[in-house]
């Protein structure tokens, strides 16, 4: 039977959600420890078990909770340690759904990448193996202009995922769809191509090499560059 409640439906799951956040901000729960059962948090918080189980849908859909069925260590919601995945699908389902003007997404690369390549370049230690490949798979003559925009968005995506900032990373991730989709429009207003491509080949190991060097501040400026240049010969208009 659902609790009684004088909240209304539309927001008592909204209840469950900031009850959660509130005892994550104040220490009363932790990455690996387990929610009350559904019928716990119902009672305490005066709310019927339908929206708890809607609240913990939520959760689970943003990365912060897993749930499982039946008893033992494994069941009940469990708070992970592991957003990421869930702020990159949330920023993924607001691109899809036409939220941000390109003239933002724009802005907000500029923003994040140039942190990154300043960052990799400042400190050394990071790991671009991946980094590499993806440039060396792009030396293929024979890829597509897809096939090679998307290795683009690999590239740069992970350049942001070597930095080691997992909300830089995750939003970059959330934001590459949005990348990818308006590169791939640029390039059909591209004449030439094949001239394109190997001018954006040219920029790519040029960012690697001011990285590798450690020059911060060139980083910074081929990265700014490359991106609003792209931009520009493509033709793309601020919405």
């Amino acid at each position: 039977m659902e609790a009684h409640t004088d909240i209304p439906p539309a927001r008592a799951w909204r209840v469950v959600l900031e009850k959660i956040e509130s005892d994550l901000l104040d220490g009363r729960l932790a990455p690996g420890d387990r929610l009350p059962p559904e019928r716990e948090l119902a009672a305490t918080l005066g709310v019927g078990r339908s929206s708890v189980r809607e609240a913990l849908r939520v959760l689970e859909v943003m990365g912060l909770i897993r749930t499982g069925t039946g008893s033992g260590p494994t069941s009940g919601a469990i708070i992970i340690a592991t957003p990421r995945g869930g702020l990159a699908a949330l920023l993924r389902l607001q691109v899809a759904a036409q939220a941000f003007p390109l003239s933002d997404v724009v802005a907000t690369r500029l923003l994040l990448e140039q942190w990154v390549v300043a960052t990799l370049a400042t400190d050394g230690s990071h790991d671009l193996f991946d980094v590499r490949t993806t440039l060396a798979a792009m030396d293929d003559s024979t890829l597509t202009a897809q096939e090679f925009l998307a290795l683009d968005a690999q590239f740069h995506l992970g350049l942001a995922e070597a930095s080691g900032n997992a909300v830089v990373a995750a939003s970059m991730a959330g934001l590459r769809t949005a990348i990818e989709t308006y590169v791939q429009a640029g390039a059909k207003r591209i004449e030439d191509w094949d001239a394109a491509a190997d001018g954006l080949r040219r920029e790519h190991r040029a960012i690697l090499q001011a990285v590798d060097a450690g020059e911060s501040d060139l980083a910074r400026s081929l990265v700014h560059d490359h991106i609003t240049g792209y931009y520009a010969a493509a033709g793309l208009t601020r919405s």
